[in-house]
């Protein structure tokens, strides 16, 4: 059921085009871990394809983390995630020079903890 539920979730993180040019995928991970499972990897993966059709550009990688735990072990965690985020992109051809890491810890908690312990890549904009 978790399964289906993060497939749904990265289905709709997929879809969430907002503005032509920009793309915006969420990836999700499990409690204290910064590891990609095949969901988080296939998200990777779509921004990755979707970043080299466009070579102009930047591209922001955002960690998060839920509230558990310290406020600085949050933002470590959420650091180790938008990285290996940052690593995969990179390993798929994106350019390193490319891509900016950021991250916010626990700063923008949503009472779904699976939904607070992601990275949001974001690519373009208005």
């Amino acid at each position: 059921m978790r399964k289906l539920v993060l497939g749904l979730l990265l289905l709709v993180a997929a879809c969430a085009t907002t503005h032509p040019g920009t793309h915006r995928q969420v990836v999700y991970f499990q409690e204290w871990s910064a590891r990609l499972d095949e969901n988080a990897q296939a998200a990777v993966d779509a921004s990755a394809a979707f970043v080299k059709q466009h070579p102009m550009g930047l591209v922001t990688v955002i960690g998060y983390a839920d509230p558990e735990g310290s406020a600085q072990a949050n933002i470590e965690v959420s650091r180790a995630r938008a990285q290996m985020v940052v690593d995969a992109l990179v390993a798929a051809g994106v350019p390193a020079a490319r891509i900016k890491r950021e991250a916010k810890g626990e700063t923008a908690y949503v009472q779904n903890s699976l939904e607070s312990r992601r990275v949001e890549i974001v690519f373009g904009g208005p």
